[in-house]
């Protein structure tokens, strides 16, 4: 069916949309490296993969200034490398080498990079946004413009944090912007079955929040929502909050056997790729051609062939450095 022509979708710029949809390429063969390496076990321990959110992290990026602080969950793959921390870096994260941008004392869940002012994935659900209040309470005292971007998931709107952070930051009108990413399901439970109320957007509208819904499968709806957002907050409006629509094609988790949700559902959603989609509507729009692609494809694995090179070279800790930066040194009286 052809929309009106008075319905289509606004023309785009083409070497912007061209960014969006690498910068989202980037993170779908990053994570599907990933989950080929946990497999063949060179990545250990928990893995979240971020595969079918990537319009978020990449769309929200784009309103963010360098000077924001980003706080995100331990599915943050995507938000690390749409915020410019190195595939290398996060890679080489992953295998737990020096080298990773938390000297391999991190991995999956605990990226981190002073430079972007990325203040990390967080293994704790919800544990992140204390920690955004304080970095917004803390630029609030010292006049700085900045915005504190605080991602998290709709599992987190049950915890207690969740609510003492909502209400201390309206009463204080700090400069977050929450951004929740509603993929419908915590860890294994779909909302429904957890929240009596799940128009998120509501909860924190009952904070005096500004709140909005977003189509979080739409990489510009994405990014012009968070554009709004976070021109109001550094404006000194006060905390706003984005409850950002979207769906994870993958497992909770590597370890997940996936029994609590339907397959014709995740094929339902599949049809909403972020990354299909957007290719569908450049073609339309004469902005994309199959050499644009292919060009895409071959840097994006390129660069994750490098990456993947980077950790393997990479270092362990020598052992007695392991209780560097974990207790303090006594000095001599």
């Amino acid at each position: 069916m052809t929309l009106h022509p008075d319905l289509q979708p606004p023309p785009l710029e083409r070497h912007h949309a061209v960014f969006l949809l690498r910068e989202m390429l980037r993170i779908r063969r990053f994570e599907e490296k990933c989950a080929e390496l946990y497999s063949a076990t060179k990545i250990r321990g928990f893995l979240h993969l971020y595969i079918g959110q990537e319009a978020v992290a990449v769309g929200a990026m784009q309103a963010l200034d360098a000077q924001d602080a980003i706080v995100a969950t331990y599915r943050e793959h995507g938000h690390a490398l749409a915020r410019g921390i190195s595939a290398a870096s996060i890679m080489a994260e992953m295998y737990g080498k020096q080298e990773g941008c938390s000297r391999g004392r991190g991995g999956s869940m605990h990226l981190f990079d002073a430079a972007t002012r990325f203040y990390g994935g967080n293994a704790i659900v919800g544990g992140g946004l204390p920690l955004a209040v304080g970095l917004a309470l803390a630029d609030k005292m010292q006049g700085r413009p900045h915005v504190t971007a605080c991602f998290f998931g709709e599992g987190a709107v049950a915890e207690g944090e969740f609510h003492e952070c909502m209400n201390l930051a309206a009463l204080w009108r700090l400069p977050v912007l929450f951004c929740c990413e509603n993929n419908l399901y915590a860890m294994g439970t779909a909302l429904q079955r957890s929240e009596s109320q799940t128009d998120l957007c509501l909860k924190a509208a009952s904070y005096e929040i500004p709140a909005w819904p977003v189509d979080g499968m739409d990489v510009v709806a994405c990014e012009e929502a968070t554009q709004r957002a976070a021109l109001a907050v550094r404006a000194g409006g006060g905390p706003y909050f984005l409850e950002f629509r979207t769906y994870r094609f993958r497992a909770h988790s590597m370890f997940d056997p996936q029994l609590y949700r339907d397959k014709q559902e995740i094929e339902e959603w599949k049809t909403r790729d972020p990354i299909t989609t957007f290719q569908a509507r450049l073609r339309s729009q004469g902005l994309l051609t199959d050499d644009d692609v292919q060009r895409l494809e071959e840097e994006i694995a390129a660069e994750i062939a490098h990456a993947v090179e980077f950790a393997e070279a990479g270092t362990w800790e020598p052992v007695e450095d392991l209780t560097k930066f974990v207790y303090s040194e006594r000095k001599p009286a």
